[in-house]
C-alpha cells in the first residue's frame, strides 16, 4: 500500500474523506472555471454535498445556474469523486 492509499484509508476510517474532498472542490474552482469566473466569485464552499457559490455578477449567476449540471459534473471529475450532489448559485 502506498502513502496516498494509506492516507485515503485513514481518512475514510475516521469519517473525514468527504470533508477533505469538499475542501478540495473549492481549491480546484479556479482551475476548472478559469481566471475570469474565479475572479468574479466571492466564495465557493461545499457542505454535505451542496455546492454554494457566491458571485459578483448577475449575468454570471444566471449562466452558472443554467449550466449547473455540467458544473457539478466537471468539479466532481476534477476531484475524482461524486462529492457534489446539488448546487446553489447566489449573487
Amino acid at each position: 500500500m502506498c502513502i496516498d492509499e494509506a492516507l485515503v484509508a485513514c481518512l475514510r476510517e475516521n469519517g473525514l474523506e468527504q470533508s477533505v474532498l469538499e475542501v478540495q472542490v473549492a481549491s480546484v474552482w479556479p482551475e476548472v472555471m478559469g481566471e475570469v469566473v474565479a475572479g468574479l466569485t466571492r466564495s465557493v464552499e461545499v457542505n454535505n454535498g451542496m455546492l454554494v457559490v457566491h458571485v459578483n455578477s448577475a449575468a454570471l449567476k444566471v449562466q452558472l445556474f443554467e449550466n449547473r449540471f455540467e458544473l457539478v459534473s466537471k468539479l466532481n471529475e476534477a476531484v475524482g469523486a461524486p462529492v457534489i450532489k446539488d448546487c446553489r448559485i447566489l449573487g
